[in-house]
């Protein structure tokens, strides 16, 4: 989750302004109740030259300069993934990049933006096996670790 260094990272690939401010992003690692344990949401980044090791991460995104953090994790997954979830943060991420999570009922539909062309419901070991570079791939274990261990709190009625 890498903090704006350049006049170039001031954009995203489209061209959005990026908070020149911490945070600059957040992640939402979206998961679902499979059986006895959990899946988790990874989305592939569509044919854009500069993605190299980005190519598989939840869904996550830059936050707009003066955009609320929750309201910059919202419209990326809602963006992204097509999914209004409710959200909660977690002390997985850092204060640069946040990460909060999502429950989704299992029958959640993912309706994919330009910016990808996949999308994989795994288990936790194979999305963190899957997820690069390690920036990515550590915070989504801590995530996981803190939802198994049964700190994420689940809202009444469940996800959707």
């Amino acid at each position: 989750m890498p903090e704006p260094e350049s006049e170039a990272q001031r954009t995203t690939w489209d061209g959005q302004p990026v908070s020149p401010d911490p945070p600059y992003g957040c992640m939402v690692v979206v998961y679902r109740l499979e059986r006895h344990d959990i899946e988790v949401l990874i989305l592939h980044r569509a044919n854009h030259p500069d993605a190299g090791d980005w190519a598989w991460t939840p869904p996550s995104g830059c936050r707009f300069p003066g955009e609320p953090l929750l309201a910059c994790a919202r419209r990326e997954l809602h963006e992204e993934t097509g999914l209004s979830l409710t959200l909660s943060p977690t002390p997985c991420g850092t204060d640069e990049w946040p990460v909060f999570v999502a429950e989704a009922a299992p029958e959640s539909k993912v309706v994919l933006d330009a910016e990808h062309d996949g999308y994989a419901w795994l288990t936790p070991e194979v999305a963190v096996a899957r997820c690069s570079p390690a920036v990515v791939s550590d915070a989504l274990a801590r995530t996981v670790a803190w939802i198994r261990a049964g700190r994420c709190q689940r809202p009444a009625g469940g996800g959707g």
